[in-house]
């Protein structure tokens, strides 16, 4: 565990903490009655009811990125594994987890604890069968190792739970399931996996698929104990994005780094959020604004740029192959365009928070303070990370829409050849 800082002494006492003894639901109620959570809870309401811009620079949505295509996703076994967890469900699992595919409910994922939702199925709910089912689609949906890092962020958020004695908030199962539109080859249809630390958007169309907005952490990010004993995750993302930047020439770093401290001492007034701290593409900011900043690739020399395609990877690489290479494909076609910037030091355990910016992917990455543990200033055992499609394509938006244009325009010329 070299690369990260030790969390032991951060644990809270019992009376440090405010979540023990507390299930879901009681820890919702308690949670919301605090003035500064509900009003975060109501600013996302209110940033849900906006019409979907996507993220941009400037506020201007570019057009022409995103394309319709076939990218070989697996939507056969797909199909297959949400028809039989579908067979599965009550009557009344069936409502609350079987949403229109252009429902709004998409946009209302969030990646706190605190369990406020009407719709999605509770996995901690549901019986073993059909949870097992839940699982056996999420496999049939990404690659393998996209699979074991959204199994890990659940099974770390267990392993929290444990440390500091609050099982009944911070489980293996506390997580929220949905399935958008009917599961079709060939039509579109998705699923959504949300909870604390995980936030999971799949569409599909046909052979095309978009996993985006992604959000996934940990405020303890290995387990050093107990029954995940060796499960380590971010390692990756931390030790490449770090990579990356020691590799830039000083006048190149400067350049990238927008400022030193974590805390925000040194960047604009404003810049940390408590909620999402540095964080800007998290959940709700579907619609932000986030001005080009730090260095632009073509700046960097080559083996510069394999590192930071090599970075892009790790967040893309949660896709199987197919969608993974169109993407990464599209990645390397604004390579030119793309912008990387850092905040914090560049230490082996050194907190820091980056960000990597094109017309077509946006990738964050950031060290938190304590949440649940009690640690004032961020360090490394906390993770947060984000990857979206900007100009529109979160929940894959722009390929729908241009998916409905394309079914009325054969519709309408079916017609006239009638």
């Amino acid at each position: 565990m070299a690369d990260f800082a030790d969390y032991r002494p951060y644990l809270p006492t019992a009376e440090q903490s405010r979540i023990v003894g507390d299930d879901a639901i009681s820890h919702a109620k308690g949670r919301l009655a605090i003035p500064r959570i509900e009003n975060l809870f109501n600013q996302w309401g209110e940033l849900a009811k906006q019409e979907f811009r996507g993220i941009t620079v400037d506020g201007e949505r570019t057009s022409g990125l995103y394309s319709l295509r076939d990218e070989g996703a697996p939507v056969d076994d797909m199909v297959a594994a949400a028809g039989r967890l579908l067979e599965s469900l009550s009557a009344d699992e069936r409502k609350r987890g079987l949403q229109e595919v252009d429902s709004n409910l998409w946009r209302q994922w969030q990646n706190t604890e605190i369990f406020v939702e009407k719709h999605g199925l509770r996995l901690e709910f549901l019986s073993d069968e059909t949870r097992e089912l839940v699982l056996r689609l999420l496999r049939s949906s990404l690659s393998d190792q996209g699979y074991q890092n959204t199994v890990g962020v659940m099974q770390l958020n267990a392993f929290l739970g444990n440390a500091i004695g609050a099982p009944g908030v911070l489980g293996e199962w506390s997580y929220n399931f949905c399935i958008y539109g009917k599961p079709s080859n060939v039509n579109p249809w998705g699923w959504q996996l949300w909870g604390h630390h995980l936030g999971l958007n799949c569409l599909v169309i046909g052979g095309q698929m978009v996993l985006t907005p992604s959000f996934q952490g940990a405020e303890i990010c290995f387990a050093d104990e107990g029954r995940f004993k060796g499960l380590q995750m971010f390692q990756d993302e931390h030790r490449r994005g770090l990579d990356l930047f020691n590799s830039l020439s000083a006048q190149n770093q400067q350049k990238a780094r927008l400022g030193f401290d974590l805390g925000g001492s040194d960047l604009p007034e404003g810049r940390v959020h408590f909620a999402d701290y540095l964080m800007l593409g998290g959940a709700h900011q579907d619609n932000r604004v986030v001005p080009l900043e730090g260095l632009n690739a073509a700046k960097m020399t080559g083996s510069q740029c394999k590192c930071l395609l090599d970075l892009v990877n790790a967040y893309v690489g949660a896709m199987p192959d197919g969608p993974r290479q169109a993407k990464m494909a599209d990645v390397e076609r604004h390579l030119n365009h793309t912008h990387f910037c850092w905040i914090g030091g560049n230490g082996p355990t050194t907190p820091f928070y980056y960000r990597i910016q094109s017309p077509v992917i946006f990738i964050e990455f950031d060290h938190h303070a304590g949440v649940f543990l009690t640690n004032k200033e961020p360090l490394g055992f906390h993770v947060h990370t984000v990857v979206r499609s900007p100009n529109g394509n979160d929940y894959g938006l722009d390929v729908l829409r241009q998916h409905y244009a394309h079914s009325h325009k054969n519709a309408h010329n079916h017609v006239n050849h009638a």
